[in-house]
């Protein structure tokens, strides 16, 4: 180490913050299937990135949505002995029995238990879905499941899905309304996005997209009439086909919020995604949001997980993801536990 470069030192993070990692960031190698995707799971703890991880359960097995109970004590078992643990599951709703029909709420119902069930055998102490898409009827009915299971049920928001936005707040009601621990909400912080990551910016120049409003992305990210013209290049068509999927990130993954705008709902919310793209932290884009909700948390008690999930693997395909995790990990940690100590 050289002793010109001395280490800056952290307070540490509150006791009742958990920090862990997201088997999602190892989709490329899931994808690659040089090892199992229960294996790459376990790995994450038995490598020390993190000792409790969340998995995404539809990754894990090809018997998704019904795994077995021997798929899932093995992958337990192997948790264990690594020495790591489960948070969240990932679990997922097929709301349309063919291409025709959509299921009603008795097979809604009966699509999830399964991986509630699998869920609470492999440890977990929750499972996620996306905010809204269970409804209150269907959630209402889950209830005395996830109590028996001793899971709780989180509904995520993300991105452009502020408390603000008037559909996102309409759900956010139905959450609170029902008034059970049990169901909650996971934020994630791909809400608060200063600037876009240059690395994305990059992608889409290279797919074709116009130089004018890659210009305009990269300098005036949070002006509304910025979105505006993202709105329009789409409708008029002028969006590249080989860049059209990652275009639709400005409209649906990439928020222009403050952690401030988030108060109102961290009494409702047990965990956050730290979504991150790259770490490419000039005018400490990454970190200062990081710093900003680790104010936030620490002002309102908030007690619960905060988990490192990248989302740049979509085009940054050279990246270990074992090495940018630990990466994020060191970054979070520090902003978070800046960010709380300056709060007190």
């Amino acid at each position: 180490m050289n002793p010109r470069c001395p280490v800056t030192q952290h307070p540490p993070l509150p006791d009742a913050w958990t920090l862990t990692a997201s088997a999602f960031n190892w989709t490329p190698e899931v994808i690659r299937a040089e090892r199992s995707a229960p294996d790459i799971a376990v790995g994450i703890v038995a490598d020390d990135v993190a000792p409790v991880i969340e998995v995404e359960l539809g990754q894990l097995w090809r018997s998704f949505p019904t795994p077995t109970d021997e798929e899932a004590d093995e992958f337990a078992s192997a948790l264990v002995t690594a020495g790591g643990a489960v948070s969240i599951v990932g679990v997922s709703l097929d709301d349309w029995a063919t291409p025709t029909r959509r299921r009603d709420d008795d097979e809604r119902l009966a699509f999830l238990l399964p991986q509630l069930r699998t869920s609470h055998r492999i440890g977990a102490a929750g499972v996620r879905l996306p905010i809204g898409q269970a409804g209150r009827p269907l959630l209402e009915r889950l209830r005395p499941h996830l109590h028996e299971l001793d899971l709780t049920l989180y509904e995520e928001i993300q991105g452009q899905q502020t408390p603000q936005n008037p559909v996102t707040a309409a759900a956010i009601e139905s959450l609170a309304a029902i008034d059970d621990p049990r169901v909650r909400l996971l934020v994630d912080v791909s809400m608060l996005m200063p600037a876009l990551p240059d690395s994305y910016l990059d992608a889409l120049a290279t797919g074709g997209v116009s130089s004018d409003l890659l210009a305009r992305l990269r300098t005036a990210w949070l002006e509304s009439d910025t979105m505006d013209a993202v709105v329009g290049m789409l409708r008029s068509g002028g969006v590249p086909r080989r860049v059209q999927t990652m275009y639709m990130n400005l409209l649906v993954r990439f928020g222009r919020s403050r952690a401030e705008d988030l108060r109102g709902v961290v009494p409702l919310t047990g965990a956050f995604h730290l979504k991150f793209w790259d770490l490419d932290d000039t005018a400490d884009r990454v970190s200062q949001p990081l710093r900003d909700l680790g104010a936030l948390l620490a002002s309102t008690g908030f007690r619960g997980t905060l988990t490192s999930e990248w989302g740049g693997h979509e085009w940054l395909d050279d990246e270990d993801a074992s090495d940018i995790t630990r990466r994020h990990l060191s970054l979070a940690r520090a902003a978070l536990a800046d960010g709380a100590a300056a709060s007190t």
